[in-house]
């Protein structure tokens, strides 16, 4: 379940890095009862930013599929060893 503070909260700085770590998911922080940012781990955001990075590589290789800018794993592989002499 999502992590909700009101943004007073942040006042208390080590009871809400405590709660990023501890929690290990985004904290929601709120201002006069609508949502204004979120807070959480360098850990979390690292990982996260890697998952992101991931999507997009996957997202660009579906366009190449989908342009049909393939190449064969055989021929790929004998290009990949005549170039680096294996």
């Amino acid at each position: 379940m999502p992590q909700i503070i009101p943004i007073k909260d942040l006042k208390d700085t080590a009871y809400v890095s405590e709660m990023c770590h501890v929690v290990a998911e985004p904290i929601f922080v709120t201002k006069n009862g609508y949502g204004d940012m979120v807070q959480m781990s360098i850990e979390l955001y690292e990982k996260l930013n890697k998952q992101w990075s991931l999507y997009k590589d996957i997202e660009i290789s579906e366009e190449q599929i989908t342009n049909g800018n393939v190449m064969d794993a055989r021929e790929s592989v004998k290009k990949l060893k005549e170039k680096y002499g294996v």
